[in-house]
């Protein structure tokens, strides 16, 4: 798995939803309530501050500053009470400070006040998987993921597969990053867990394909992905590919475990 994915999954999965709307279950084809609520016109004086405090808050919680992040929360709630994003915001901070129990009131008042909004299903339901809660989660990741008014199912989708890898449910997870990548052709993470799923599985050209995906876009170098595609290459026996890979982990990650692995020669 993928370092920055092990180490804050949960959070990738919520700051997700940072990027404009904030959303839950659909209830009904093309209802008003099934859009993001941050798309919603804010009519009131009210509800344009607290929507400024939310967006404020959301910034703050992107460069880490939760606390201020919650100052915002709490200022958005305390201008328009029914304000989902504002619950959502609080249970974010909070679910990022690993505060879960403190995190649930935010979230479940977010889901009761906006049903229908899908970056909020997203969330809460990715929040419920983690917190071993898989059963309920992945419904809401599901019906967010299918809702037409959600501009990235590829998130929700990628969040499923996650949610079912937890569950062991490889073939199910394995369709639901393809689900991912059809969405959003440049959704790395997804490619990376259909690349090892196909690996595990003895797939190996397969996983090849979905490796060569990841290598033609990736920006930013990262040990796990080149750990994988060494091994990816040494069992199809492509000796010039594992050597040009393990000289750029010598380079960027000599001192990594991967790079030890490598030259150990423990490709399994």
């Amino acid at each position: 798995m993928l370092k920055s994915v092990r180490c804050s999954v949960l959070l990738l999965a919520l700051f997700g939803l940072l990027s404009g709307c904030v959303a839950g279950l659909p209830i009904g084809g093309g209802a008003e309530s099934d859009r993001p609520s941050a798309e919603q016109p804010a009519t009131t004086a009210a509800r344009r501050s607290a929507k400024l405090h939310v967006e404020l808050g959301q910034a703050y919680l992107q460069s880490g500053r939760n606390g201020v992040a919650l100052d915002e929360a709490r200022a958005a709630i305390a201008s328009d009470s029914a304000y989902a994003p504002g619950y959502l915001l609080q249970g974010m901070v909070y679910a990022a400070q690993e505060q879960y129990a403190q995190a649930i009131p935010g979230f479940e008042q977010a889901s009761r006040l906006a049903p229908g909004d899908p970056e909020i299903a997203n969330a809460y339901g990715w929040f419920l998987c983690s917190q071993g809660r898989e059963s309920e989660g992945l419904p809401r990741i599901e019906q967010a993921a299918r809702n037409p008014y959600y501009t990235t199912p590829t998130r929700a989708w990628t969040n499923a597969g996650l949610c079912l890898l937890r569950q062991k449910n490889t073939p199910a997870a394995e369709e639901r990053f393809l689900r991912a990548v059809q969405a959003d052709t440049t959704n790395l993470q997804a490619y990376y867990y259909l690349a090892d799923i196909a690996y595990r599985s003895n797939r190996d050209l397969r996983a090849k394909e979905w490796m060569d995906q990841i290598l033609k876009q990736m920006k930013n170098s990262n040990v796990e992905i080149l750990w994988l595609a060494v091994r990816i290459e040494n069992r199809l026996g492509n000796r010039s590919t594992v050597a040009d890979l393990g000289s750029r982990m010598r380079k960027e990650f000599p001192g990594s475990n991967e790079y030890q692995y490598f030259l150990q020669g423990k490709f399994e």
